[in-house]
């Protein structure tokens, strides 16, 4: 009852004084959009009054000057929902196109396919916040919160189903959707249906008590610095190094402040900490503590061993480019570079790519989200031969160099 009281008076305080300019929009919009209509006024915000102009501005008055109609952002619902909008923009969800656009591989994709078409990488991280000039061509792809409550319902219902969530997390590269569904915690709650008390969901663990903060410790890349361990930190420095974002030296690039920027590497340990606590009392309302917390260990472990095999990896590449046996394209600032991802040009380094992004990635996650399955033969077997094949690659690169230089002798 309160929440909607808060709604009737947002509506007040947005200006809904011209009743009869709402009531024209829905009348040409019973015509031009009639879906639209219906979903909006089958809402809970529709029912409680919230009107098209509360959102959409009064500017636009005929078919011909759509583009005049504002099209909202996490901003604009701050106007009456300010606790989840500030939880939104200090979470991970809010960085998506900051962390997709800071790709060097991005520039080198059509427009339709990364940018303002939504039919690809664009349309999930969409999401994220864009810079002004970038919003402008992004015109219906610069929603945020409707990501989930999806227009023009924008029912809490909808946004607290774990299916919500399968659109963009799941596939090559972030298969969560299938890790968790296929886990004992996914299928409990497929057995059970959506009042399930024993299957948690996306939602239980990622946004506990309706938190939209949206994060993870290890975040998305599981890149971690400091690292107490010192193998661990070395192999961690060759990723680092395989992305770009540190030097041969070890010392930092242009790279790293993008990295920082989109928070795809976790540098604060002590946040690390106190989010993995926040995670353990979250699995603790099920299981004891001890066993949640050797839980979570058991995939840091997967974790570690995992970046001992792509380090590896990386370094038989590398030597190669010290070696010259490989050269390094014209425009790349670093080589192996995994963040050009596909447009890698040799096959041994589509090979590191697909090691980073693909198998590395479902291993960790695997084990993060309890599929044994996944986190071994799509993730840990894979990452192995994988990696077999790099060196194997890189070996046959040297002996036909070799034969090479004893032909010209």
């Amino acid at each position: 009852m309160r929440s909607i009281v808060g709604l009737l008076l947002c509506t007040a305080l947005l200006g809904l004084a011209g009743t009869t300019r709402a009531e024209t929009c829905v009348q040409c919009h019973r015509n031009a959009t009639p879906g639209i209509v219906d979903q909006h006024l089958a809402g809970r915000m529709g029912k409680a009054g919230i009107d098209c102009a509360s959102c959409h501005g009064f500017d636009h008055q005929s078919a011909e000057d759509v583009a005049k109609a504002r099209m909202p952002t996490a901003q604009t619902c701050a106007g009456c929902h300010p606790k989840q909008a500030m939880q939104f923009k200090a979470g991970k969800h809010e960085l998506a196109w900051k962390a997709a656009t800071a790709m060097p591989m991005w520039a080198h994709q059509p427009q339709t396919i990364v940018g303002a078409g939504n039919k690809g990488c664009s349309g999930c991280h969409k999401i994220g916040a864009k810079p002004r000039d970038e919003a402008a061509q992004h015109r219906y792809g610069n929603a945020q919160c409707d990501a989930c409550h999806t227009r023009h319902s924008f029912s809490k219902v909808e946004a607290r189903d774990p299916r919500a969530c399968q659109t963009c997390h799941m596939g090559f590269d972030h298969p969560q959707w299938e890790m968790w569904s296929t886990s004992k915690h996914g299928t409990l709650w497929q057995i059970e249906g959506r009042d399930s008390k024993r299957g948690p969901t996306c939602q239980t663990c990622h946004m506990e008590n309706g938190h939209h903060g949206v994060g993870t410790a290890w975040g998305f890349l599981a890149l971690r610095l400091p690292e107490a361990d010192a193998g661990w930190l070395a192999d961690r420095t060759t990723i680092l190094q395989g992305l770009g974002v540190i030097d041969e030296l070890g010392k930092p690039t242009a790279r790293l402040e993008a990295v920082q920027a989109a928070r795809m590497a976790t540098l604060d340990r002590a946040a690390f900490d106190e989010s993995r606590a926040r995670m353990v009392s979250v699995c603790a309302k099920c299981h004891g503590k001890t066993f949640a917390g050797r839980q979570l260990s058991a995939a840091d472990d997967v974790v570690r061993e995992s970046d001992r095999v792509m380090a590896e990896a990386i370094r038989a590449v590398q030597e190669l480019y010290r070696d010259g046996l490989l050269r390094k394209p014209e425009q790349w600032l670093t080589a192996p570079d995994i963040l050009q991802f596909y447009e890698a040009k040799t096959e041994v380094e589509r090979e590191l790519y697909v090691m980073f992004l693909e198998y590395r990635m479902r291993a960790f996650q695997g084990a993060f989200h309890f599929n044994p399955d996944y986190a071994h033969w799509y993730g840990w077997a894979p990452l192995k031969a994988s990696a077999a094949k790099v060196a194997e690659t890189a070996a046959k690169i040297r002996e036909e160099a070799n034969k090479g230089g004893q032909s010209g002798k």
